[in-house]
């Protein structure tokens, strides 16, 4: 077989299997919807975050404030010293291997342990999503004992965002890191940028107050409440964007737009150049 029809069979062959690989998005109105509907249910943990105002826009953030348990205290304190007081401290806090949690707050203690990402084997390595090593009964427990500790951002509750303002706000604050689809990636010194494609509006909004690592911490006189909502109402968009231009190609953005690009556009355009020569 000739060089030419190995080049044209290679070309088409691309084509195909990016045709089967990825279905087209969902429609715009459906995603929308969706991602405006998405709101945090209430939990019952002790404490508030007081809202910010950042260009006369008030927030809308704010948390549960709902009187502790002592039972569910105490039994988040008996889980405390089994499983984190090894790195944590038995008094929460802190050692050489471990922060003290005694401003950590509700919201970072739900963040960690509900996604997974707390406890660790290896106190070295970067914390990253995992199915949560504990049942809810208990993690709301843990939560309890951390809140209890001190003052501290609680839990949010999540009110709707507006798309095309989180649009904006993603790309300015977070699109460096995360990719303009949410896709993640990696940066410097081994560290690792998770991909948003399971993060809920909470886990948004807790992300940004409470920082974890290598993710800076958006207070709120960097991002106001009803600015985060805004941009978890964004995130939860990106789970099913509208796909315009017709292949999703797996929502990972420009690169491999670029590389499918080249691929297909050089094998046709080779393709066509061998017809126009074999007719003269």
């Amino acid at each position: 077989m000739t060089g030419s029809r190995l080049v044209m069979l290679a070309g088409v062959a691309a084509f195909a299997l990016l045709l089967l690989a990825f279905a087209p998005g969902k429609h715009a109105a459906a995603a929308a919807q969706r991602a405006a509907a998405v709101q945090a249910a209430p939990r019952g943990v002790p404490g508030a975050v007081q809202g910010g105002v950042k260009g006369g826009v008030q927030g809308l953030v704010q948390g549960v404030v709902q009187q502790a348990d002592p039972a569910q205290v105490a039994a988040g304190r008996s889980l405390y010293v089994t499983h984190c007081s090894s790195c944590h401290g038995f008094e929460a806090t802190g050692t050489r291997i471990g922060p003290s949690l005694e401003h950590a707050g509700a919201a970072s203690a739900d963040f960690y342990l509900r996604t997974g990402r707390m406890p660790l084997n290896d106190p070295t390595e970067q914390p990253v999503r995992h199915r949560p090593a504990f049942p809810p009964d208990q993690i709301s427990a843990l939560v309890a004992y951390v809140a209890s500790l001190d003052a501290g951002p609680a839990i949010p509750t999540v009110q709707p965002g507006n798309l095309a303002d989180g649009n904006e706000l993603f790309s300015i604050n977070c699109a460096q890191c995360h990719n303009d689809a949410g896709a993640g990636g990696a940066l410097g010194y081994g560290d690792i940028v998770p991909p948003l494609r399971h993060s809920s509006s909470v886990d948004v909004v807790e992300a940004a107050r409470i920082g974890p690592k290598p993710m800076p911490v958006f207070g709120p006189q960097t991002l106001s409440d009803q600015q985060v909502n805004d941009i978890a109402a964004y995130v939860q968009y990106l789970h099913h964007p509208e796909d315009r231009g017709g292949l999703g190609l797996g929502h990972l953005g420009p690169i491999p737009e670029g590389f499918v690009g080249w691929v297909v556009g050089m094998g046709a355009l080779l393709l066509v150049c061998r017809l126009i020569g074999t007719r003269g």
